[in-house]
């Protein structure tokens, strides 16, 4: 079996020379060592974008009955630039349909994920991020019948747990000089590194247990 993720960068496997940076799908292969795991996320992309890129089409060609399609898209998908942007209970809903459908058509499974949560921390209080996308993705979910690993409230929960200034050890929030690729330090609240990665990559692997899809 093998396993298949499309995403956006807070998914995407990065160089090293791009540390402390990492994606969840790029720590995954810890948590599951015995399986075969294609990360494909891309940064910078929408489920609109990647689709139109020909990337799902070139998963299309590989993907094998009984391999598993992870899907998590949101972050680009909110862009204001039009070739990124959906809409979420129109075309966001209908272009993750296609991820769905292209898995089920090559009897792999489809999963779907909600996306990580960006860390907002406003007067001691985390805020909530996203809008309406992770609602379309649990509805779709339900609806099409597909696994869902709910990384969004994982997530805030994860954060509200290491408080204000410990879930700064998740993102990318770096002091200057520390890493050659932030010489100018980082305040980054999208993207995780390492411990961050780990967090949430464990998230998944503990959902695809649960649902005895590894």
């Amino acid at each position: 079996m093998t396993i298949y993720i499309c995403g956006d960068s807070t998914a995407a496997s990065y160089k090293p020379e791009q540390a402390p940076i990492t994606g969840w799908g790029q720590a995954l292969p810890q948590f599951l060592p015995d399986v075969r795991i294609e990360n494909r996320a891309m940064a910078g992309r929408s489920s609109k974008s990647y689709l139109a890129e020909g990337r799902l089409q070139r998963i299309e060609g590989e993907i094998q009955p009984g391999d598993l399609l992870l899907i998590q898209f949101t972050h680009n998908d909110a862009s204001d630039l039009v070739w990124r942007h959906t809409s979420p209970w129109i075309s966001f809903y209908h272009t993750l349909e296609i991820y769905v459908d292209t898995a089920m058509l090559h009897q792999a499974r489809a999963v779907l994920l909600t996306p990580i949560c960006l860390r907002s921390w406003q007067n001691g209080e985390l805020q909530g991020s996203h809008g309406e996308y992770p609602n379309v993705i649990r509805a779709l979910a339900a609806q099409r019948n597909v696994p869902l690993i709910d990384l969004y409230e994982k997530s805030l929960q994860a954060v509200r747990e290491a408080g204000e200034e410990g879930s700064r050890k998740l993102y990318m929030h770096l002091e200057k000089g520390a890493y050659p690729a932030y010489p100018n330090g980082s305040q980054d609240n999208a993207h995780t590194q390492r411990a961050g990665a780990e967090k949430y990559a464990g998230f998944v692997a503990d959902g695809l247990k649960e649902y005895a899809l590894v």
